[in-house]
């Protein structure tokens, strides 16, 4: 079974979601299951992880209605607060529903860059593992520096690196995400979506090449059974359509095994949200 990690849904609001900028108008609109159905089918994908964009539980609830009427809508990856008070009740009423795979806390929005290192947010985390629930990990570079302490407090809990941990690809920046990344896959309970790398790249004047080097030493680093394919949609739009995108990885993987491109285009993601 072939598995899309990574991807979103809404109803577009210019307030919800402001963080998609000028040069992303193109995705100022709404993108429901009706649209994704086609593109996936097209490419052979069999299903899909919707992952919240919006820090809400209403959000969650939306993600998993859809869940609900879309068959190939896998798994869920949504958002509640993992810092308030009645954050094990609020668990044991999410994991009710069957879809509910794992959590996710925009973590490279925050002011404070090691809010994961928060006391309360900690104490929301530790409760994840006991319910089989996941936690995908979206950060920025600068915040790579406090993810070894983060994942080596939960060594029961499976956690993902969202969008290679977002290096400036445009600018060609490595070495310092390199070192840091390389920390954090020594911990093998941390997994790697190679996901969102356009929109970190020249939106209009990206090539595959831009990624090798990149690719590389995600592969290197994580080996072949903790990192998933994940397209991004419809956030990579933005700098292509969806056949491009996964044509990338595609060509790139094009030179390893069957065995190794099946791990990477589902099977680690099936293991990993329990699918």
């Amino acid at each position: 079974m072939k598995i899309d990690a990574h991807q979103h849904f809404w109803n577009y609001k210019a307030t919800t979601h402001d963080w998609i900028g000028d040069d992303m108008a193109s995705i100022r609109r709404d993108f429901l299951p009706a649209d994704l159905a086609p593109v996936l089918q097209e490419n052979g994908i069999d299903g899909c992880i919707a992952v919240q964009a919006d820090q809400t539980e209403a959000e969650t609830e939306f993600l998993l209605q859809l869940a609900d009427a879309h068959g190939f809508i896998k798994g869920v990856v949504g958002w509640i607060d993992l810092q308030a008070p009645e954050i094990s009740g609020k668990l044991q009423q999410w994991c009710a529903h069957p879809k509910f795979k794992g959590l996710r806390h925009i973590l490279q929005g925050e002011q404070q860059r090691d809010l994961m290192l928060k006391p309360a947010f900690l104490h929301g985390i530790s409760q994840l593992a006991a319910l089989g629930i996941t936690y995908d990990i979206l950060i920025f570079p600068d915040q790579l520096q406090f993810i070894p302490e983060f994942v080596s407090k939960f060594p029961d809990l499976n956690f993902v690196i969202d969008h290679i941990a977002k290096p400036d690809i445009k600018r060609g920046q490595i070495g310092e995400w390199k070192r840091e990344l390389e920390l954090v896959a020594l911990y093998d309970n941390v997994s790697c979506k190679i996901s969102g790398m356009v929109t970190e790249a020249d939106l209009e004047l990206w090539k595959p090449a831009d990624f090798r080097p990149y690719l590389d030493i995600v592969v290197d680093t994580f080996g072949m059974n903790r990192i998933m394919y994940g397209s991004d949609w419809p956030v990579c739009l933005a700098a292509g359509n969806y056949t491009r995108v996964l044509d990338v990885v595609k060509s790139y993987f094009s030179a390893f095994s069957v065995h190794e491109q099946d791990l990477f285009f589902g099977q680690n993601a099936s293991l990993f949200y329990g699918l």
